[in-house]
């Protein structure tokens, strides 16, 4: 008899997701995602100032409110009839770059790689290398205080975790310089930004903000830092660990998933929101097939919602035509996550979707390398090669700037319009669509990255990304399952507080302080 683990919330993602799951034989055999919190941006927008918009849905995220702005310009780009400046497409792509780095930084070092380290082996280090023994010295004096955090407390260590005291002591020493680097890629964002989070400076036509010579050379000086670090330290730690201690794990396609994927593109080349020139490229793989990448058809996106907690009237439509209808005690129902699908499949989104669509010849034989096709470590090594493209495109967008010339194509906002903005966050394909009735916003419609690989089941019962790649995850104490959150980490969903186990008999609910 199969015995079920509710893990709520997932804790180290961003947002409030719940995870269940079936595990019988020591495998995980069913699997249920779940969205537990209603926000309502998309009804919040309703009967705004259309523009609006790229300032509101930033606060949908702190972690990347750069990619939710640009996605919300070019939908206004597209319904005011606006073409973006050279100097306006630029910076955008500059400041959600920045956050593109931020956020993978982020995300290996802070979010994910506690799941494969046994942090106490730091105690056993007896090298040399003063720089860690400084990292030793400090982690011991907080084991002896009892402030461990956020390094502990945790899921125990198992046959997967890294335990060599060497290894483990450099990638603390690295989890903290990453906390230098994100800092470093925060003020990137904010030199051309205003701020972050949330920054000022993307409007429908372009940007606010002049490329100086003063801005250019600090964003070159920490961009320079930043490509050191990722070539030097996260892609060496990312290439060590899956060609090491992480080998079992892909060789066992842990976190295999739906084996769809779907990138929307991002970083405009030449006309702004023309996702088919873009420097990571659009396009969609089905069936695990990496050698044929089909065009991207934005009118097969739609969104289901059998087992969402909204009216059903609203079940498979496209996002332009959307409708976002709370109904909170809909039976069967068990996520405030939609089902988009694209071409009535369920997509993976996300660094590794877009890697195998943009099929970069370094990312596919570092892959080969590894030999870690379609897993929960492909993701890491897919997030980790995307960060050096993208920094290094950084550094060339740089020099294409023009001060001086303009920034922006100012339009008024039109009584009537439609528009639809698709752009790529850190975490996935991101998609924006607004109408525009009477100078305001009549409906506006938000198909995030998360929606994407969390959904629940659609229409069809057919699972959702992340529920499909929890299928036959190792579980061998339900005590401890740490290949489930693993594998949801892998896809990067971001922060949270709390786990309960409920066990399967008593229902007696188990608590633990996660970080």
């Amino acid at each position: 008899m199969a015995q079920k683990i509710v893990i709520d919330p997932i804790t180290r993602i961003e947002g409030h997701l719940r995870i269940e799951v079936e595990v019988e034989g020591g495998k995980v055999v069913d699997a249920r995602a779940a969205g537990t919190l209603w926000r309502g941006f998309e009804v919040i927008l309703q009967g705004r100032d259309p523009r609006d918009a790229g300032v509101i849905t930033q606060r949908i995220c702190g972690v990347c409110p750069a990619e939710h702005a640009h996605a919300s310009v070019q939908n206004l780009d597209a319904a005011f009839g606006a073409e973006v400046p050279d100097n306006g497409r630029i910076i955008r792509n500059l400041v959600a770059g920045s956050n593109f780095v931020a956020s993978h930084i982020l995300h290996f070092y802070h979010l994910a790689a506690l799941d494969y380290l046994d942090i106490m082996a730091v105690a056993a280090y007896n090298g040399s290398n003063k720089d860690l023994l400084k990292v030793k010295e400090k982690i011991v004096g907080l084991v002896k205080a009892g402030d461990t955090s956020p390094l502990t407390p945790r899921y125990t260590p198992d046959q997967f975790c890294v335990s060599d005291p060497e290894i483990v002591t450099s990638a603390v020493h690295h989890y903290i310089q990453a906390l230098d680097m994100r800092k470093k890629a925060q003020e990137m964002l904010a030199i051309f930004g205003g701020k972050m989070p949330h920054h000022a400076t993307f409007v429908a036509g372009g940007v606010t903000v002049q490329p100086t010579p003063d801005r250019v050379g600090a964003f070159r000086s920490r961009l320079l830092e930043l490509i050191d670090f990722i070539n030097n330290i996260y892609l060496k730690d990312v290439l060590l660990f899956g060609t090491g201690p992480l080998k079992p794990i892909h060789d066992a396609k842990i976190g295999f998933g739906c084996g769809n994927f779907l990138a929307y593109g991002n970083f405009d080349l030449g006309k702004s929101g023309d996702y088919k020139n873009r420097f990571l490229k659009s396009g969609a793989i089905f069936g695990g097939d990496i050698s044929k990448v089909n065009d991207l058809d934005p009118g097969k996106i739609a969104e289901y919602v059998r087992y969402s907690w909204y009216g059903e009237s609203t079940t498979g439509k496209h996002p332009s035509e959307g409708e976002t209808e709370p109904e909170p005690n809909k039976p069967d129902a068990y996520s405030w996550l939609k089902a988009p699908r694209y071409d009535g499949k369920p997509m993976e989104v996300g660094p590794l979707a877009r890697m195998l669509v943009t099929q970069d010849k370094g990312f596919m034989n570092l892959v080969s390398s590894i030999g870690a096709w379609p897993s929960a470590v492909a993701r890491h090594a897919a997030r980790a090669y995307e960060c050096k493209m993208v920094a290094e495109g950084m550094l060339k967008w740089l020099e294409e700037l023009k001060p001086g010339e303009p920034v922006c194509d100012e339009k008024p906002v039109p009584t009537t319009g439609k528009g639809m903005g698709l752009v790529e966050a850190a975490r996935g394909a991101l998609g924006h669509f607004v109408e525009i009735e009477n100078a305001k916003s009549k409906r506006y419609q938000c198909v995030v990255p998360t929606t994407w690989n969390c959904s629940p089941r659609d229409d069809g019962g057919v699972r959702g990304p992340v529920e499909e790649a929890l299928i036959g995850a190792p579980v061998p104490d339900p005590n401890n399952p740490l290949n489930v959150v693993r594998i949801v980490r892998s896809f990067d969903p971001c922060i949270a507080c709390a786990v309960h186990l409920i066990h399967p008999e008593s229902n007696e609910i188990l608590k633990f302080r996660v970080i």
